[in-house]
């Protein structure tokens, strides 16, 4: 059964400090053992505002392959892409802009299908493994109960013999990871913000919640389940 251990803030900014300090210290971790880290990353405006904070600290950041978790299926310079987000913010002038950002391919292939396909052939290349395994993987949890793009009522949470596949949810076609490569890293961390997630966040950790209902339940790493929350969001449980 997986374990989850809730870290609280107390509201939206501090939140954003903790995940940025919380996610330097797991690289930090990572690069005094290793040649090199991996992280996935998730899009959205509290992920955004720690990530500005994380591109200022002062890691070897030439050594940290930075994907994303899911991307909307736009053009790299749409308002929705999270490949634009992260530019604005990690990779923007700070230390940050050192990473290796490996963007995943959208509209410069033939269809959301394509693009699925040699998202997931680039997460092979770089993360060794059958799933591949990243040291770091950062999830948010929609109102809904889905993470990355893995919808409930959608075939994408199903998806098992695939690295990446295409979500649909909220009118747009997004490539994601799939649930055993989401549940393959090493550490995983959900980001969670608002009162508007206390009933996902709640579900989420409950274990008799289904996964079709709250497909962030899908996601079963081998070690403890990290969630830094505010206080909205936790004040429920």
């Amino acid at each position: 059964m997986t374990y989850y251990r809730i870290e609280r803030a107390s509201d939206a900014e501090s939140l954003a400090r903790m995940a940025s300090d919380t996610i330097a210290a797991q690289i930090s971790l990572v690069l005094d053992q290793s040649d090199c880290c991996s992280i996935a990353l998730s899009g959205g405006s509290t992920p955004a505002r720690a990530y500005s904070f994380l591109g200022q600290d002062h890691l070897p950041w030439d050594r940290v392959d930075v994907f994303l978790g899911d991307e909307r299926w736009v053009a790299a310079d749409d308002d929705s892409s999270n490949a634009r987000m992260l530019r604005r913010t990690l990779l923007a002038d700070g230390p940050g802009r050192a990473a290796r950002f490996h963007a995943v391919p959208t509209v410069e292939l033939a269809d959301a299908e394509s693009s699925a396909a040699a998202f997931g052939d680039l997460v092979a290349q770089h993360c060794p493994g059958e799933p591949p395994v990243f040291d770091l993987m950062l999830l948010g949890l929609g109102d809904d109960g889905h993470t990355a793009s893995l919808f409930p009522g959608t075939e994408a949470p199903t998806i098992t013999d695939r690295w990446a596949t295409v979500g649909r949810g909220k009118g747009l076609d997004r490539i994601t990871l799939t649930a055993p490569v989401l549940s393959a890293a090493r550490q995983v961390i959900f980001l969670v913000s608002g009162a508007g997630k206390q009933e996902a966040l709640r579900r989420l950790v409950d274990p008799s919640e289904s996964s079709e209902r709250t497909p962030a339940r899908l996601v079963q790493p081998a070690s403890d389940v990290l969630i830094l929350a505010d206080q909205d969001a936790t004040a429920s449980l």
